[in-house]
């Protein structure tokens, strides 16, 4: 856990930091990437902190705050800010915890107010359009389909989709079994049309690419693929669809639960699917319940404006 480096390249560590570290990927069970993104953070705090004399030990309130105005000072956007105050709260709270520190020094700083981001995602019509693309008549174009048919049926993550290995899909149920953050496993139902494809493709396309590994998915050289490899695939598929917005395997999940509240679902329903631990993490789709609420409540309330016109039509004059 020792070879994080600082904005210079030159290695900077130190010992509570090592202990959260390991914290976090043996007893929170984080992903390596999510771990190194800790470690990036804290690195720049560690960098800051020996620029003004100071350390972990001796670092106050004031401290923080000059750090948080040296990061906006480099132009720093507000959610990478919120993220490295995340960093370090955490970090600080398992110190405290385990009592490495007497105090927080992170308790009473303020996150930086975020801009209210609605997630990008396709229309129908895209969607049909992108999944389109792949030429199924040959080995890749079939796997890249059968991908970007699981990626939209299920609403998976990158890490999800490259993670599937023999045994996740059951046939005869048509579940898919998935393992998110943290490990977490959901069962995840598969509709019919990709149910086929995945079939075909696990009896017949995949002892073409002569597998070493028992990933689902394989690369030319018979291992699993990689999340640079998928996002290659999905810009390259997009551009051949005509589609011009910024799109990555996780528009596919923003897609899948947005189509899914736009007919119908409830948000509960969704969170389960997406395998969000806590509902407001799947409140970022609210807009799209909301906008559905309102037709409802525009088409069916007696005194929305459509009955108004009607009563007022009516009306003595």
């Amino acid at each position: 856990m020792s070879n994080r480096h600082d904005e210079s390249g030159a290695q900077a560590s130190h010992p509570m930091v090592d202990r959260y570290l390991e914290h976090l990927v043996v007893e929170r069970g984080l992903s390596d990437n999510t771990t190194q993104a800790y470690a990036a953070d804290i690195t720049a705090l560690l960098v800051f902190l020996k620029s003004i004399g100071a350390s972990l030990e001796t670092c106050t309130q004031r401290h923080l705050f000059l750090f948080l105005t040296h990061l906006r000072a480099r132009k720093m956007a507000a959610t990478s800010l919120a993220r490295h105050l995340s960093s370090v709260r955490g970090l600080f709270a398992f110190a405290v915890q385990a009592g490495l520190l007497r105090e927080d020094p992170s308790m009473l700083l303020e996150s930086p107010k975020l801009p209210a981001q609605l997630p990008e995602f396709l229309t129908q019509e895209e969607m049909n359009r992108l999944l389109q693309q792949p030429d199924v008549a040959t080995a890749l174009g079939y796997r890249d389909r059968v991908m970007l048919e699981l990626l939209y049926a299920c609403g998976l993550r990158i890490s999800e989709l490259i993670g599937l290995v023999l045994g996740d899909f059951d046939p005869q149920t048509g579940i898919l079994r998935v393992f998110g953050k943290r490990a977490k496993e959901r069962l995840v139902p598969v509709h019919y049309a990709a149910q086929r494809l995945l079939c075909d493709y696990l009896d017949h396309k995949r002892a073409l690419f002569k597998p070493l590994q028992k990933h689902v998915f394989l690369n030319r050289s018979g291992k699993g693929l990689t999340r640079q490899g998928v996002w290659k695939l999905v810009k390259r598929y997009a551009e051949d669809a005509g589609i011009r917005r910024s799109i990555s395997p996780h528009t596919f999940r923003h897609s899948f639960a947005t189509h899914l509240l736009e007919g119908g679902a409830d948000l509960r329903t969704v969170q389960l699917l997406l395998g969000h631990a806590a509902i407001n993490a799947t409140e970022i789709y609210t807009h799209i319940q909301s906008g559905r609420l309102m037709r409802i409540h525009e088409q069916y309330h007696p005194r929305s404006s459509g009955a108004l016109s009607t009563f007022e039509a009516e009306a003595p004059k």
